[in-house]
């Protein structure tokens, strides 16, 4: 990880919801400080659903406000948005396969997980949740999930299904096993779906997404 970042006064500097979409008041907490030249270094791993489009607003702030992002994908997120748009938006490559080497000396990925300073897996899908829960490490996301630190890195998850995947019994035991790991559950919301219904699982908002990870980095 990198050194931790000095923050500022998260209740006076950002009173509006807003604020937590503004590049400039975020520069405060993710951008560089001292002589450092980097900003914090966030991965962010995105799995297959229709709330994959909210990523790129947190993936565009973040790397406008100064920070490091790297973003992974599962298969199935890359059929919503195409890994190209991610690595324009963050400036850096994007992983989507297990057995994509971006780091040629570091296979595993085992050196982008030393060096992330918080971890945001959104979308989660119910299927990454129970994977991520299980210890599975069947995608690229939850390979590098799975050689986080969690003792010195948080590690936020966002929920994002429809209520009636939310409420299933299975995926509300999944929630409590990865609450008990130490992970930070995000959300859901409520409100209309792209099923059609109206209920619980709808993602975050990204301003709700960024201020839980300033908050992560205090």
């Amino acid at each position: 990880m990198t050194e931790s970042h000095s923050h500022p006064d998260l209740k006076s500097d950002f009173k509006n919801p807003e604020d937590w979409l503004s590049p400039q008041k975020l520069s405060a907490i993710f951008g560089p400080k001292g002589d450092s030249k980097e900003g914090a270094r966030i991965f962010i791993g995105i799995t297959g659903g229709i709330a994959v489009y909210k990523a790129c607003t947190v993936v565009s702030r973040l790397a406008q406000a100064g920070a490091q992002v790297t973003v992974a994908m599962t298969e199935s997120a890359t059929r919503f948005v195409t890994p190209l748009t991610f690595q324009a938006l963050s400036g850096n490559p994007v992983y989507t396969s297990p057995w994509e080497h971006l780091e040629s000396s570091d296979p595993q990925h085992i050196s982008l997980a030393d060096r992330s300073d918080a971890v945001l897996i959104a979308p989660c899908t119910m299927n990454s949740l129970a994977s991520i829960v299980h210890g599975q490490t069947d995608s690229v996301v939850t390979l590098i999930l799975s050689a986080i630190n969690r003792k010195t890195t948080p590690v936020l998850i966002a929920p994002a299904m429809n209520d009636a995947m939310w409420t299933q019994p299975a995926n509300q035991r999944n929630i409590e096993l990865a609450q008990a790991d130490g992970n930070i559950i995000v959300g859901p919301g409520d409100g209309w779906q792209a099923c059609r219904h109206d209920g619980t699982g709808r993602m975050s908002e990204p301003a709700d997404l960024i201020q839980a990870l300033a908050l992560s980095l205090q």
